[in-house]
């Protein structure tokens, strides 16, 4: 696979804009270069474009080189510039396997690239033959969720593997919930295949979703094409020093990680003994897809209690389903005493 011939013939000659940091990335005592206010607030500077010393630490951890990481607004702003990369609206698709993250779509749909669907087999994994079936030279995008979302489930690496070596586009695998897996992360894959590109996110094992922090891993000419095409300060200051904190404490993130996988154990247990419950989803996420009787009623009955899980009924391959969250051990409790109440003879859904 040539990257080339993937990428867009105006991003392949865009000059990206270069900020004042960018054209000057030394040390010094006075900065006169960048039209900021000089008297200090402790923000008034801008902020490392390259977030270099946080790259640092993530790839420290990650056991990779900062030229294989990209940092942006969030996993969706990584989604968005994948689009922008390599997509020609009207022109190019994206495949996605639903049922799976709902913003691969309306990413594309804003870039106007046309969103080609093979949904997932019955145990809700990719069907490899089916999907190389609808690919083409135009198909510049195949997004793996991984654990997937709303399903909870990892995709089997040797079907990842067959799509790496003949999907003739980028694979994209996102492993938002991949803290709760056991499974290795395919970052470790990177030097292997060069259109792969890993998602992770600090949304949540971290527990940071408010600073809005997400990661892409991939090879360095896929990196430098992020950088090329993001916008010149992606990512604040308070951000990245809010990061820089977390990251000086992996030990928290593994209690509550570990924390968040027994009450998932627990949950399951829970769910799996109740009578309105009809199948509880292998998972490894922090989430359980959960098949009831009558899930508008089930759902609806829970925000009456002032609890809200998801309804995840009408997307394919999960009819009667609601996607639930594992919480605290009280909220979890919470959950079960009030599933435990329940009636669904007595219990009508709310139009």
């Amino acid at each position: 696979m040539d990257l080339n011939d993937l990428i867009r013939p105006n991003i392949r000659k865009l000059r990206p804009y270069a900020t004042a940091r960018h054209e000057y990335g030394g040390e010094a005592r006075v900065f006169l270069d960048a039209n900021e206010n000089p008297f200090d607030t402790g923000l008034n500077r801008y902020p490392d474009p390259l977030q270099r010393a946080l790259k640092q630490r993530v790839g420290e951890l990650k056991g990779l080189p900062p030229e294989n990481i990209f940092l942006g607004n969030g996993s969706d702003e990584a989604i968005e510039l994948l689009l922008r990369i390599f997509c020609e609206p009207g022109r190019d698709h994206i495949i996605t396997l639903p049922p799976t993250y709902g913003m691969y779509r309306v990413a594309a749909d804003i870039h106007g690239a046309e969103v080609v669907e093979v949904p997932l087999n019955a145990s809700f994994q990719p069907p490899v033959e089916a999907i190389l079936q609808q690919a083409d030279a135009h198909s510049k995008l195949l997004f793996l969720c991984s654990p997937n979302n709303p399903t909870g489930n990892a995709v089997e690496a040797p079907r990842v593997e067959a799509l790496l070596r003949d999907f003739p586009g980028i694979v994209v695998v996102d492993e938002a919930y991949a803290d709760f897996s056991g499974r290795p992360s395919w970052t470790r894959r990177l030097t292997g295949f060069q259109n792969l590109v890993v998602l992770q996110t600090f949304s949540k094992a971290w527990g940071l979703a408010g600073i809005r922090l997400g990661m892409a891993f991939a090879a360095a000419p896929l990196i430098e094409l992020f950088n090329k095409v993001k916008p010149p300060y992606n990512l604040n200051q308070l951000t990245q020093e809010k990061a820089l904190e977390a990251l000086a404490r992996p030990e928290r993130m593994q209690q509550q990680r570990q924390a968040l996988l027994n009450q998932r154990t627990i949950v399951q247990h829970w769910l799996m003994g109740l009578d309105v419950v009809e199948r509880v989803y292998p998972s490894e996420a922090n989430f359980l897809l959960v098949k009831v009787a009558d899930a508008d009623a089930l759902y609806d009955y829970l925000a009456q209690q002032g609890i809200i899980v998801r309804n995840r009924s009408r997307m394919p391959g999960c009819a009667g389903c609601l996607r639930i969250t594992i919480g605290t051990p009280e909220e979890n409790e919470e959950l079960f005493q009030a599933l435990v109440r329940y009636h669904p003879e007595t219990t009508t859904s709310q139009p």
